[in-house]
C-alpha cells in the first residue's frame, strides 16, 4: 500500500496550485488526505494525478460538481487511471462540442446586434417584443440555460 507522506505544501508546489486550493478540493470531496500523529495533512502520491485531472477538466469548463460526480463512480476513491481518463474525457467531449456549437451560433447570430446596438431589429435573435420571454424566467433566458435554445427570433 502506498504511504501518505506528501505534505500539503509539497503537493501544492508540484501541482502548481495554492495550499488553499487543495483545502478547498478536499472540503468538496475531490481529494483526500490522511492525518499524521501531529494532525497534519498527508497525501498519497497519486493525489498529483487527481489534482491534474481536476485542473484539466476545469480548463475545459467542467464544473467541480461534475468532476466530483465522475470521481464518485471510481471504486474506493481510486485515482483515475489512463482508461478512466479516456472514459471521462469522452463523456465531457460531447458537452464541450455542444458548448462550442452554441457559442458559434451565438457568435454568428449577434453580428447584426453588435453593429446596431439597439436590440430592436426584427431579425435580432435576442429581440424580445412585449417581454414574451418573462414567462421563461428572469435574465437573458435566450442566452443562458441548460437547454441552450436555438438563437432565432420566434
Amino acid at each position: 500500500m502506498q504511504s501518505a507522506n506528501w505534505t500539503v505544501g509539497k503537493v501544492a508546489q508540484r501541482c502548481g496550485v495554492k495550499v488553499s486550493t487543495l483545502h478547498f478540493y478536499e472540503q468538496k470531496g475531490l481529494i483526500y488526505s490522511l492525518r499524521n500523529a501531529g494532525n497534519q495533512r498527508r497525501y498519497k502520491a497519486d493525489v498529483l494525478r487527481r489534482v491534474s485531472v481536476i485542473k484539466a477538466a476545469q480548463k475545459m469548463g467542467i464544473s467541480l460538481a461534475a468532476i466530483k460526480e465522475a470521481f464518485a463512480n471510481l471504486p474506493d476513491r481510486r485515482t483515475p487511471t489512463m482508461k478512466d481518463w479516456e472514459k471521462l474525457s469522452s463523456a465531457w467531449q460531447a458537452e464541450l462540442n455542444g458548448r462550442i456549437a452554441y457559442l458559434e451560433r451565438l457568435r454568428d447570430s449577434l453580428t447584426g446586434c453588435i453593429g446596431c446596438g439597439c436590440l430592436s431589429m426584427k431579425n435580432c435573435p435576442i429581440y424580445n417584443q412585449g417581454d414574451k420571454l418573462a414567462a421563461k424566467g428572469s435574465g437573458p433566458v435566450i442566452l443562458e440555460g441548460a437547454g441552450r435554445p436555438p438563437l432565432q427570433a420566434e
